[in-house]
């Protein structure tokens, strides 16, 4: 098969999104079809004409304003325009027998250029961006209520934390807002195919849109090479002798790092804390870890075989995030690697840990602290659960078992579906 991916991320500088992709686009290529990549991209310049690991990667560049909602349009709508009239140029060009798109900005993109060219599209969901328009379900970040719907009223609520004292200047963007996540619904129930990663975000497209509740959508989840990651673990030495907690992940309210600190505390937890990532909230966690007069060490964002090996020789992951995570790679990765983990239960966490078996899940913070305080005393238990969470990762996320389910679905898809010019 020759398949044209359209994607807003791809490696080398990409967060999970981009490496999901490239770990799907290698396991096809292996199996002997052809993958040719597009990134959609705005905002400042990105390289053109540039290739990682054989993948040549041609760019679709947007301009974006700075402006709030603005900055979105441009992003958006006009990005989606004229993504779709270069897809079809490609897709033609190199002769496609299918297009997927992997995310919100190339999505839309990618259904208008199948339509036009009677090209089977397959769209895979790694978040919430088509059921909110901030693609997380948090209405407040400081809060960890999901909301329950993008009505006109909850776009007011979730405004107010967003735009501060200038909330009221942001009310007249609301029809843009509202419309905006209307056409992301339309377009995406004109796929041939959705791909959830996890059974949480397929349970939630079907809820919350009625659009989208009657659409194809197979759960399949993000691949992972098992074997890469446990080799990249074990490449470096330890990097620090004695027991110690890990944290990997951006440094955000909705990733619960208001959370992380008193967890330890309640667990009575005495081991370093070693934070693996940045952003808004590392000044506030560094100000606790002084004011609580802990040892915790923040690295910073780390290479990828670098945060393996801090990951391989963690004690235990504590994982706080309250926002409904789609399908945390780190997770993933933690897991693979044979890591005791103490996560929060949202979203799709429950599809990676069971309670119990392979990890131990929580509904409250405060849960999230005795259930770390269980795997730093019962040695035998946390062991017990990071072997089973490897056999778990082994048997349904490696990245043949998941190339597999994903070449079978376009199979299909191709058979039932027959190009026309």
């Amino acid at each position: 098969m020759r398949i044209l991916f359209a994607t807003d991320a791809f490696p080398p500088v990409c967060g999970g999104s981009g490496w999901s992709t490239y770990e799907l686009a290698r396991g096809l290529r292996a199996r002997g079809h052809e993958v040719f990549i597009v990134h959609a991209h705005a905002g400042s310049p990105a390289e053109h004409g540039r290739s990682y690991d054989g993948f040549r990667v041609r760019a679709i560049e947007q301009r974006a304003p700075s402006a709030p909602f603005v900055r979105n349009y441009f992003k958006n709508e006009r990005l989606w325009a004229r993504a779709a009239l270069e897809l079809r140029a490609v897709a033609g060009e190199v002769g496609a027998d299918l297009i997927h798109a992997q995310h919100v900005l190339t999505s839309p993109a990618a259904v208008a250029a199948g339509a036009s060219s009677g090209v089977p599209v397959v769209c895979t969901v790694r978040d919430y961006w088509p059921v909110c328009y901030w693609g997380t379900l948090i209405h407040d970040p400081a809060s960890p209520t999901l909301c329950p719907a993008c009505s006109a009223s909850m776009m007011t609520r979730c405004i107010r934390p967003r735009a501060g004292a200038a909330w009221p200047l942001a009310l007249p963007f609301i029809p843009y807002m509202r419309g905006n996540l209307a056409r992301k619904q339309h377009a995406l129930a004109g796929a041939s195919a959705v791909v959830a990663v996890s059974s949480a975000i397929a349970r939630d497209l079907r809820q919350r849109s009625s659009l989208l509740a009657p659409a194809r959508i197979e759960i399949i989840p993000n691949p992972v090479d098992v074997a890469a990651i446990r080799r990249a673990a074990q490449a470096e030495a330890p990097p620090v002798k004695g027991p110690y907690a890990i944290f990997v992940g951006k440094l955000e309210q909705n990733k619960g790092t208001q959370f992380l600190l008193p967890a330890l505390e309640r667990a009575g937890l005495s081991w370093p804390l070693v934070v693996v990532g940045d952003g808004r909230q590392r000044g506030a966690l560094e100000a606790d870890a002084r004011r609580l007069n802990r040892d915790v060490r923040f690295l910073g964002w780390l290479d990828r075989p670098r945060v393996m090996a801090w990951l391989a020789h963690a004690s235990l992951l504590v994982f706080p995030s309250y926002g409904p995570e789609s399908l945390s790679r780190v997770l993933l990765e933690a897991a693979a690697i044979g890591i005791p983990i103490a996560a929060m239960h949202t979203g799709g966490t429950g599809d990676i840990i069971a309670h119990g078996v392979s990890g131990l899940l929580s509904a409250t913070p405060e849960e999230l602290g005795e259930h770390v305080a269980r795997l730093a005393a019962d040695r035998a238990l946390a062991e017990g659960l990071a072997r089973r969470a490897r056999e778990h990762v082994d048997a349904h996320f490696d990245t043949a078992l998941v190339v597999g389910r994903v070449e079978a679905l376009y199979r299909e898809l191709m058979d039932g579906r027959p190009r026309h010019a």
